[in-house]
């Protein structure tokens, strides 16, 4: 699958909650630098962690508004608008990179200010 599709179904199955089929988009040996979660290895572990994202939030959308495509690598501009479980709303500007072998997610990584999460750990 090509780089630009890959990034597509990413942000759509993220925004339609299907996890699922957002963990398939990456390769089993993957790798993920997450700015919350820390480095992450293998799509399994990925998967189990994913599993959470429904009892953290209320709702969850990441919109990319800028995406630059290089053959096998990426760059996305995005904001994220959620709500947390308890109800608290989250606003946040991210930086995604991608490198994408054999049409997966190899290697992710993702940046963003960390201070709108914070109202995921209170009650």
């Amino acid at each position: 699958m090509p780089t630009r599709e890959v990034l597509t179904r990413y942000y759509r199955y993220a925004n339609s909650a299907q996890w699922d089929l957002w963990c398939d988009l990456f390769a089993e040996t993957m790798v993920m630098d997450e700015q919350l979660a820390g480095r992450i290895e293998g799509r399994d572990k990925l998967r189990s962690m994913m599993t959470g994202m429904g009892e953290l939030y209320a709702s969850f959308q990441n919109q990319p508004l800028c995406v630059l495509v290089d053959e096998d690598q990426a760059a996305v501009v995005s904001r994220i608008t959620a709500r947390s479980a308890s109800g608290n709303p989250i606003e946040a500007a991210v930086m995604n990179y991608f490198r994408i072998e054999n049409g997966l997610i190899a290697y992710m990584a993702n940046y963003h200010d960390t201070l709108p999460f914070q109202v995921l750990s209170q009650s």
